[in-house]
């Protein structure tokens, strides 16, 4: 009968790879791990300033070291999944709350992470001409810059100590930084791509 007279869900192809996801895991989660993950990507958003970089050490902190959720290598590869696709770094939390806890994961990872950030600025919008200009916000202000650039700099560390682990690999970063500091009109994107087609060539051949 299935085979003869199948039901509408399964011959659209889009509701298909939605049964095929949920058969696969795709909404496998356990109501205390999410609960975590939005304890812990709620505080990754209303704590941590700067880049999206600047959020990679807490992460890192938390979803390998304190929780487990993820291993050095599989996290060094959300990081770079994020990298590599449209939109900011900081959309890392979603993939990670998706290898954690599927779809549902990474929709409390997510929202978890941005929905601080859009509160304070709601709330702080009327008063930001004013406080703008208080001695006491700037100096705040000066204090959170220079720690984004440690921020920064440990992102770096967290990366590179996992993503650096050969000659040809420390050769490419190190090209890749040339390329930054020497050619001010070179875009990231290429670097990106030539980095990524070195990779594969150094792999297969």
């Amino acid at each position: 009968m299935m085979v003869k007279a199948p039901p509408k869900w399964i011959r659209k192809p889009s509701l298909l790879s939605a049964g095929l996801m949920v058969g696969s895991g795709f909404w496998n989660y356990d109501g205390n791990t999410l609960q975590d993950i939005g304890w812990f990507f709620a505080k990754a958003g209303a704590f941590v300033f700067g880049s999206g970089l600047a959020i990679v050490p807490f992460l890192h902190g938390g979803v390998v070291k304190e929780f487990g959720w993820l291993t050095e290598h599989q996290f060094v590869d959300s990081v770079a999944v994020a990298m590599i696709t449209p939109g900011p770094v900081v959309i890392t939390v979603g993939f990670i709350g998706y290898l954690v806890a599927g779809f549902p994961g990474a929709c409390v990872a997510a929202l978890s992470t941005f929905l601080p950030c859009y509160i304070f600025t709601v709330v702080l919008a009327p008063s930001f001409k004013k406080i703008a200009k208080n001695v006491s916000i700037k100096a705040f202000v000066e204090g959170i810059t220079a720690a984004v650039i440690g921020a920064l700099v440990g992102s770096v560390i967290v990366i590179g100590l996992r993503s650096i682990n050969d000659i040809w690999t420390a050769l490419i970063a190190i090209t890749a930084l040339g390329a930054l500091v020497y050619i001010k009109k070179l875009q990231e994107p290429y670097i990106i791509g030539v980095a990524a087609v070195i990779g594969l060539l150094i792999k297969f051949i």
